[in-house]
């Protein structure tokens, strides 16, 4: 967070891409990068007051496993990312296909 290149590199992909997530504490590098601004997001557990505390205009919710805000999604731990990661293959190809790719993944959806 304290490297201002590394920030202005995940601003300037976040700005050009469809869909910009993180996985677990990466909200936090989102939120010093000014992707994330007042969205509603989450982190992993053990880091809500973290983020909250560093960023109070963000809605940090716990208890969830991601956060979809249309192009900006957010989600707790490691595990939770492969969630969301499903999550992002049903919206841009389809239920089936996430299905599928979490069957061969050996992870129940």
């Amino acid at each position: 967070m304290g490297k201002p290149w590394v920030l202005e590199w995940i601003a300037t992909q976040a700005g050009q891409a469809s869909i910009a997530a993180s996985v677990c504490t990466g909200a936090f590098l989102l939120a010093q990068a000014g992707v994330l601004q007042s969205q509603r997001v989450t982190t992993h557990w053990e880091d809500i007051a973290e983020l909250r505390r560093l960023f109070p205009r963000l809605d940090v919710v716990e208890g969830v496993r991601w956060v979809d805000q249309g192009r900006l999604l957010t989600s707790g731990g490691i595990s939770a990312g492969i969630d969301m990661s499903l999550h992002v293959v049903g919206r841009l190809c389809g239920e089936e296909l996430a299905r599928m790719t979490a069957r061969q993944m050996e992870f129940s959806r």
